[in-house]
């Protein structure tokens, strides 16, 4: 009786469609994390040494030719304490924060503006700045 092998050739992987379904994964995580945060408006922010972390409730954004956001909608300066009024009623916290999130190079006089319609309205200001 003689036994012998009935295959004899090496092992092999077949790969193929393991590039296609990375290259899917990889462009999903790519569109999902640029989803993850909308309400950012992108600026560059002047650095600081303290990190101050503050619960992002209500966000004041000032881009460097002087357009005012709250959040991610485009607001004038002069209409920007009739918009923060009812967002700031509706805030469950005792004493809602600000948090303003100033290009570098906005005048500090802008930010100041800011944190005096904050005070009016009986909120607490945070100014955002990355860290070094």
């Amino acid at each position: 009786m003689q036994i012998r092998k009935k295959y004899t050739g090496d092992a092999e992987v077949f790969t193929e469609a393991l590039n296609d379904i990375l290259f899917i994964l990889l462009m999903f995580f790519l569109i999902v994390s640029t989803l993850a945060n909308p309400n950012v408006i992108r600026l560059s922010q002047p650095k600081s040494q303290g990190d101050t972390k503050a619960k992002q409730n209500i966000v004041v954004s000032i881009d460097a030719s002087k357009q005012y956001y709250v959040g991610t909608t485009a607001v004038r300066f002069d209409s920007l304490s009739i918009i923060l009024a009812p967002i700031l009623k509706k805030e469950k916290t005792e004493i809602p924060t600000i948090v303003i999130n100033a290009d570098k190079t906005v005048e500090v006089d802008a930010v100041v503006a800011v944190m005096k319609i904050a005070k009016n309205l009986g909120a607490k200001t945070v100014l955002s700045v990355e860290k070094e």
